[in-house]
């Protein structure tokens, strides 16, 4: 009981930092409590997937199929903040305007959005519009965001393991995450994101994990090249790329068979 209770606990940590949903009050933290809670960082994915796919569902039977993919992403962006979003907004101002290393962290920390974040939250979101209207089509719409939810946040919380924080400690959003991941707790957060992808099959869970495998390598090669490791804001990034890339894998298999 006493291990149930912790693993609880730290569901609890982690749901708290990447989602807008209440925890129960009291929840010991501390740094080490965080870097553990990194385990669960795709099955809260997977739960804001549940979320957003019966928002998805609802929405359905009362509007137009745009338009109900329109309500989910505002609900999905008022249930995470816009967390990851963010994310992806600051390091494509800071890798886009920066000349060197200092600069461009220096530009991520900056709270203002330039033209490169602007751009690239602007086509992100049009993306995942584009993309879900497509899908909605085929049968397994609302098992594709469950997967995607989870499959992305896997993938971008798995950079933490095998590269380096670059960013300063003092403000950083990821701070909490960034000091250590042990092969454990990769683990399971890898298992927890690619058990979703099994209610599509075996033919393809296997392609998803062979497009989010490169992706992350390429990912990890562009961010070692720039900044030589990873920020807060790159897991964001990540998470987003992630989630767009699966939804052209399954556009791109369903749409060609």
């Amino acid at each position: 009981m006493a291990m149930l209770k912790y693993q609880y606990q730290l569901f609890m940590l982690a749901l708290g930092f990447f989602s807008r949903l209440p925890i129960p009050q009291g929840i010991p933290y501390s740094e080490q409590r965080m870097n553990q809670a990194g385990r669960y960082f795709a099955a809260v994915g997977v739960l804001l997937g549940v979320l957003c796919a019966l928002v998805l569902w609802g929405a359905q039977l009362l509007f137009p199929a745009s338009v109900a993919i329109l309500v989910m992403m505002v609900f999905s962006l008022l249930l995470t903040g816009a967390f990851h979003e963010d994310g992806l907004t600051d390091m494509a101002d800071g890798i886009g305007g920066g000349m060197t290393l200092e600069r461009r962290l220096t530009i991520m920390k900056d709270s203002r959005i330039g033209t490169y974040g602007a751009s690239a939250l602007i086509m992100a979101l049009l993306a995942k519009f584009v993309l879900l209207s497509e899908l909605i089509h085929y049968q397994h719409t609302l098992v594709v965001i469950v997967i995607a939810y989870a499959l992305s946040r896997a993938i971008a919380a798995s950079l933490i393991y095998d590269m380096p924080y670059v960013s300063a400690t003092d403000g950083s959003k990821s701070k909490p995450l960034a000091q250590q991941q042990s092969r454990l707790e990769l683990s399971v957060l890898l298992v927890t994101g690619v058990l979703p992808c099994l209610l599509l099959g075996l033919t393809i869970t296997l392609w998803l994990i062979t497009v989010m495998l490169v992706f992350r390598m390429l990912f990890k090669s562009w961010l070692t090249a720039r900044l030589g490791g990873f920020t807060g804001d790159c897991l964001g990034a990540a998470q987003q790329l992630s989630e767009i890339l699966i939804y052209l894998t399954l556009l791109a298999i369903w749409g060609h068979s």
